[in-house]
């Protein structure tokens, strides 16, 4: 058994790579840019270079892609290549290869627009059956690649699952008004509660995914911390978070106070975990719970795997 993960330069690429080195897996990192965890470097549009690191491989994490903060720096036709023709090209080179599983990591930004109620409406309950509505190329392409995953279980029988997963990345936000009103680590705390995942977490589900592959065939899952809030709670959420977070998180007040921290004034949606957990035996372990238990203990945010793989940033231009 050999392990192709793309992207191996980028976060959740290399922390895959790390993880299965620790477990002794027979693993190959493919990345267009060289780094300690990429054996390959390459491009997934080039045919040839994918059939070629495809040998031999009987599992496929394809992490690579170009991620949201790219709308401003590359062209909507490099999106297409990369994030639809590369998936494309890797579906292909998978069934040619006999390839016995292919774990797609997607994204929540799939949701797009439907992430976002009118004013005066509560907040969105995420689920799976949330039909998408991508507010950009980065959206348009990811579901379109999903799609694409879908369409070669269908016809080709080759097991994939599409992990949308939420925010990990350890970047400061790239919205400039929440830069500016909540220090980095405050604002990453307040989304475990509703649109954040740690890294490590992320990891376990792409692990559990292959595991299941063969068994489910074809599904989407959320990957996102487990949320604290109920149906009940979203009316309450748009109009003053802080009281919802008050109820069910008591012991935040104190903390945030020690620490000159806020909390968001409304939470516009809540990513809902539940089919991943209950379909891949998966057990996030970071919650809102668990961050403030460890920021009472004065231990940092960030976990120990995030912290090694540190802060990669974006390409600065096309």
């Amino acid at each position: 058994m050999k392990i192709l993960v793309t992207g191996s330069a980028g976060h959740l690429g290399e922390a895959l790579v790390r993880t299965l080195q620790h477990l002794n897996q027979p693993v190959i990192g493919l990345d267009i840019k060289p780094s300690p965890y990429t054996t390959h470097v390459g491009t997934i549009t080039d045919r040839a270079f994918v059939q070629r690191s495809l040998a031999g491989v009987t599992t496929v994490y394809h992490t690579a892609t170009l991620h949201k903060p790219h709308v401003d720096t590359h062209s909507r036709q490099e999106f297409i290549d990369v994030n639809l023709t590369g998936t494309l090209t890797l579906l292909e080179g998978s069934v040619d290869a006999g390839v016995q599983q292919f774990i797609y990591t997607s994204t929540t930004s799939t949701f797009g627009d439907a992430l976002v109620p009118p004013p005066g409406q509560p907040a969105a309950w995420i689920t799976e059956d949330v039909p998408p509505v991508p507010k950009n190329i980065y959206g348009v392409t990811k579901e379109a690649a999903e799609n694409l995953c879908q369409l070669f279980w269908r016809n080709h029988r080759l097991p994939c699952i599409v992990l949308r997963t939420a925010r990990f990345f350890p970047e400061e936000d790239d919205d400039a008004a929440k830069r500016t009103a909540y220090s980095g680590d405050n604002a990453k705390a307040n989304e475990f509660l509703f649109r954040r995942v740690e890294i490590g977490d992320a990891v376990q589900a792409h692990l559990l995914a292959a595991e299941k592959a063969r068994e489910i065939g074809f599904s989407r899952y959320i990957i996102s911390a487990t949320s604290p809030f109920t149906r009940a709670d979203l009316p309450g959420l748009r109009q003053d978070a802080p009281a919802v977070v008050r109820r069910v998180a008591p012991a935040y007040v104190a903390l945030y106070d020690r620490l000159g921290w806020k909390m968001f004034p409304e939470i516009d949606r809540v990513y809902v975990n539940e089919k991943a957990r209950r379909e891949l035996g998966w057990k996030p372990v970071y919650d809102f719970g668990y961050v403030l238990g460890q920021l009472e203990k004065g231990n940092e945010l960030t976990s120990p795997l995030a912290k090694v793989i540190g802060v990669k940033g974006y390409h600065e231009s096309a």
